[in-house]
């Protein structure tokens, strides 16, 4: 614990007192990048700054919001949870891992991680991470069954320090440390000071083990035994990016996904070209922008066209959809819209929205990114497939 207390990274989520933030913060880094969440985090924050703000709003807001981050379902859940708060507890956050299980898109690793974080229970919070310190000073090598989860499980509990907290008023026990006022949380820092490990130094690949705290501890000292990762597949798709302007006004030409699908329902996309169809059309074309996407296990290498003029509307030929499934929408607006991440990322890059200003902390609390490699590796909280854009 001296040890991240000393070599933390300052984080906008850390240190808060309010379990809200906390909470969105770990579905935020659930698969997701330390360095990428940062940005939607703050800005997160800044449009529903308490979990009233996030349950009166329309989820459509939410995902606009969310736009970027994937795995769009997190924010459907999240939004669907604090409303289960305001209308079913009277806006009271559930304070145990135990309680937080009933909210909806919260499983095992998140309630744990917000009940030691924001309220003290002693109870382990096992991310990738974790769990990769805990093989690696034990020795194992990685292994998938139910019983090498339940081992790892154990040691982590085991580890976790007992409450410090006053259950009475739910505050965590403040202490005096050379004359300035501190919060202890044991449990909740252990659980930090595991991940941090595990996220800056206990790397996946060329772990720094000379400047890890338990080194003197660790029977592995360096990479253990891993399964050989199944390979990425690649899939080319292609898309329309079609704008056309009236007087001062701009407009680009979407689709959205129906409510019924099972991937990424109600979002705003580019429409899609049928390969297969655009084959007569794109013989003597190159597309406007090129670029990779990758999901999961899969690479997807992406082609986007654009008509060579107001007249030419060959493309509109190879895209697989009925007119009254594509609509107009002003670029002005874009940003108010819960578009795929695909969808935010080519417009952006051909400048057709806006860059989102990327919001930053003050210039006494500087953000130290995780080395590029790292990942915040927290399992997803539901059973279902992962959305794929």
């Amino acid at each position: 614990m001296v040890w991240y207390r000393v070599h933390a990274r300052t984080l906008p989520w850390r240190g808060v007192a309010d379990p809200y933030k906390t909470w969105l913060s770990e579905i935020m880094l659930q698969q997701t990048r330390v360095a990428t969440v940062i940005d939607h985090y703050l800005r997160f924050l800044e449009r529903f700054p308490s979990l009233v703000a996030l349950a009166l709003a329309p989820e459509e807001d939410v995902l606009a919001q969310w736009s970027g981050l994937g795995y769009y379902r997190r924010a459907r859940m999240l939004h669907k949870a604090a409303q289960f708060v305001i209308r079913e507890r009277g806006g009271i956050f559930p304070s145990t891992a135990d309680e937080l299980r009933t909210l909806p898109g919260i499983g095992e690793y998140t309630s744990a991680a917000v009940a030691s974080i924001a309220f003290g229970e002693s109870v382990a919070a096992v991310d990738g991470n974790v769990e990769r310190v805990l093989l690696r000073l034990t020795g194992r090598a990685e292994d998938p069954t139910a019983a090498a989860r339940a081992f790892i499980r154990d040691i982590a509990n085991n580890l976790v320090p007992g409450r410090v907290m006053d259950t009475a008023s739910r505050s965590i026990h403040s202490r005096s440390i050379h004359g300035r006022v501190v919060k202890t949380n044991a449990a909740g820092d252990h659980n930090q000071a595991m991940m941090e490990l595990g996220a800056t130094i206990c790397l996946p690949r060329s772990p720094l083990c000379l400047q890890c705290p338990v080194y003197d501890l660790c029977k592995t000292r360096g990479e253990h035994p891993t399964p050989e990762r199944p390979r990425l597949r690649s899939r080319e798709v292609a898309y329309l990016l079609s704008i056309r302007k009236r007087r001062t006004i701009t407009h680009v030409l979407l689709t959205r996904r129906p409510p019924d699908v099972s991937l990424m329902p109600d979002m705003y996309e580019l429409p899609p070209l049928s390969l297969n169809l655009a084959a007569d059309y794109m013989t003597d074309r190159e597309p406007i922008l090129r670029l990779r996407h990758a999901i999961t296990n899969t690479n997807y290498y992406v082609h986007v066209y654009t008509p060579r003029g107001p007249g030419d509307r060959s493309l509109r030929q190879a895209v697989p959809l009925a007119a009254r499934d594509l609509l107009w929408v002003r670029t002005a607006t874009l940003g108010e819209l819960p578009l795929t991440g695909l969808a935010r990322k080519i417009l952006e890059r051909l400048d057709v929205m806006a860059l989102r200003p990327v919001r930053v902390l003050p210039a006494e609390e500087p953000i130290l990114p995780p080395p590029t490699r790292t990942r915040r590796s927290a399992p997803i909280d539901w059973d279902d497939d992962p959305e794929t854009f």
